[in-house]
């Protein structure tokens, strides 16, 4: 005969609806809808639960039944008050997101304290415990959720299951799985009370030799009274680590960690539950006096505690390879403006490792305008980001202008040098026919004299000719700055050719005059304007990506990078009170690595010296932040891109 469920009421609205729903196999559910005060016929005993603050927990007992045999549970919005200040109706307060098997654990517990008069004594001291526990169990919950660094994480796990469990020792396996499939228990952790264990990473097969094996191969706790006495089983204790430390191994509890999928995950193993928690076991009489077995209370803690460590687990594995694919991402996305610039090559990385130094140096002031700023683990990622992601919009800008190297671009120049080739074929073809014309009409006695004037006249023209081609590609470097180049260019394009008998084709047309008269790189206006046009592509494309809260800020501080304190920046001349601190640090780092830079090929690499000084002149000028570049100087931030000797 099939046994009548228990009642379980639930106030609605309640945010933990459909963790109830699941509960429905176990419980009769009934949802009670509190808007509606309704008058209901309560099937009892009962527990209820509901969603309050503090101030309307009596509003919910008073909806309630006349009779004693319920029992309120309550998941609270803010801090939970001392339990001396509810009644005896409420039997457990827990934050609103509590896990699921920390409700169903207080459900159980609640209808457990409900029993007869003659057991009600004992029920209430099994009811401050469980209350206890339940407590324990939530802020341990709480603490798991909040870790998200998986080292971190696995340490927490171990200590809080020690902790519950008064257990001397433990261990922490996770399961990992090869290219071939063959899953097998990663040896993470081990922690003791009693001696200091040195720790190697190893593995252990999922089998049926270990205790820790077979719980991950079957998926069940493991409570062993005596280790060394175990009888009728297919595993056994592997003694080396008590022969070398002179320990003794007694009672273990070997807990599977699954996660929601009930597929196991990682294994807790337990050793030497002690009757004291501060007891050491530093001999095997101090064990026979101080070890008991786990006890039935210690292995639901345990088991409760490795559910919601396996969520939590699981959580933080998939935050972090989230983290490493999306440093991937970044890695990609930066490779892919090098390949188009190789000139650039380690640049972002560089001004990333120079703007996080100095933003830890930000972080350090005590004194200036920056002593109260402040930067977070996720502050500097975000930072570290937007450096590393800053030049993404090159990405849109022609590869031919991003790697510019002279004035002029290769084919020009390749263009006039086919003009002064043709020039001087021409200066020799003239020299040539007037030879012949002057044999035709003229004796040979005197050829060898007219002969002589005209060679000369012809090497005259052809000194003349690679002169100007000398003086073009000086002209051409970025690094030359020749005195009235315009005027001396468009003297070179007038110049006729000498011997030229067809219509005269100049040997430098005005586009090339003008390139080749740009006073400072190698870039025209529109080049320029060109390679400007890369902030406004990266901040379209980073503007694209759904950022966390944590580094939602990351195209605002890309955008910013090139601007200046003056307003003389681009893309939005903006001045100081509109550009982010951030963008401020990153700037000094991008102007210096740019200037120290050994792999341009349209400029020479100057030292750090000079770029220091340069850098202290654009301070002056205020158009650089005085404060973070002294913090830049002062602590010599600069070095951590310096070459390694």
């Amino acid at each position: 005969m099939e046994m009548e469920k228990q009642h379980l009421y639930y106030f609605r609205p309640c945010s933990a609806e459909d963790v109830l729903g699941q509960m429905a196999d176990r419980y009769s559910l009934t949802a009670v809808d509190r808007a509606a005060r309704e008058t209901l016929h309560w099937e009892l005993p009962a527990v209820m639960i509901a969603e309050a603050g503090q101030d309307d927990l009596e509003e919910i007992e008073r909806m309630g039944p006349e009779r004693d045999d319920w029992r309120l549970i309550v998941l609270l919005d803010g801090e939970i008050p001392p339990r001396s200040s509810t009644s005896d109706r409420v039997f457990a307060l827990l934050p609103r997101r509590t896990p699921r098997v920390v409700i169903e654990k207080s459900v159980d517990r609640c209808f457990e304290s409900m029993q007869s008069r003659e057991e009600r004594r004992q029920a209430r001291r099994e009811l401050h415990r469980a209350a206890a526990d339940l407590e324990a169990l939530n802020r341990i919950g709480v603490a798991l959720s909040a870790e998200r660094d998986t080292e971190s994480l696995l340490s927490l796990i171990l200590t809080k299951s020690r902790e519950i469990t008064s257990a001397d020792a433990g261990s922490l396996y996770l399961v990992d799985e090869d290219a071939s499939g063959v899953r097998r228990l990663v040896f993470k952790l081990t922690q003791s009370d009693s001696h200091d264990v040195p720790f190697r990473e190893s593995t252990l097969p999922i089998d049926h030799d270990s205790a820790a094996g077979y719980a991950a191969a079957h998926g069940e706790i493991l409570n062993i009274q005596d280790a060394y006495r175990i009888h009728n089983e297919p595993f056994h204790l592997n003694r080396d680590f008590d022969r070398r430390f002179g320990y003794r191994t007694q009672s273990m509890l070997v807990v599977p960690m699954k996660n929601q999928k009930g597929e196991v995950i990682g294994v807790l193993q337990l050793i030497n539950s002690k009757k004291d928690a501060q007891a050491r076991l530093l001999s095997d009489s101090a064990v026979d006096e101080a070890v008991i077995p786990f006890s039935e209370r210690s292995q639901d803690l345990a088991a409760s505690l490795a559910s919601q460590a396996a969520v939590a687990l699981e959580n933080s594995i998939l935050y972090r390879d989230i983290q490493r694919q999306f440093e991937g991402f970044v890695r990609a996305s930066v490779t892919a403006i090098e390949f188009r610039d190789p000139s650039t090559c380690g640049h972002s990385e560089r001004v990333a490792t120079l703007t996080q130094g100095l933003a830890e140096q930000v972080d350090r002031a005590d004194r200036g305008p920056y002593m109260a700023v402040r930067f977070s683990r996720s502050d500097l990622q975000e930072l570290r980001y937007a450096a590393l992601l800053h030049d993404f919009g090159k990405v849109g800008v022609r590869e031919s202008v991003l790697v510019k190297a002279n004035k002029l671009y290769p084919s020009q120049v390749e263009l006039i040098k086919e003009r002064f080739r043709a020039a001087r074929k021409g200066v020799e073809l003239e020299c040539t026919r007037r030879k012949l014309n002057f044999l035709l009409e003229s004796s040979r006695s005197t050829a060898r004299s007219f002969f002589a004037t005209l060679d000369a006249a012809e090497r005259k023209e052809l000194k003349r000719l690679d002169e100007f081609l000398a003086l073009v590609l000086a002209a051409n470097e970025p690094s030359h700055h020749l005195t009235d180049v315009p005027r001396k260019l468009a003297g070179i394009s007038a110049s006729p050719s000498a011997g030229s008998t067809s219509e005269a084709v100049p040997l430098l047309r005005p586009d090339e005059i003008r390139l080749l008269s740009i006073p400072r790189g190698t870039l025209d206006d529109q080049e320029r304007a060109e390679i400007e046009s890369h902030v406004g592509h990266s901040v379209r494309f980073l503007s694209q990506i759904p950022w966390t809260h944590e580094l939602r800020h990351i195209p605002d501080i890309a955008k910013a990078h090139h601007e200046k304190l003056d307003g003389s920046g681009y893309p939005d001349h903006a001045k100081a009170d509109r550009i982010p601190y951030q963008a401020r640090i990153m700037t000094i780092a991008d102007i210096f690595d740019a200037l120290t830079a050994a792999d341009r090929p349209y400029k020479r690499a100057v030292s750090v010296e000079s770029a220091l000084d340069i850098l202290a002149r654009e301070t002056e000028s205020k158009q650089l932040d005085p404060a973070l570049f002294q913090l830049f100087t002062d602590a010599k931030v600069y070095e951590l891109t310096a070459p390694i000797r």
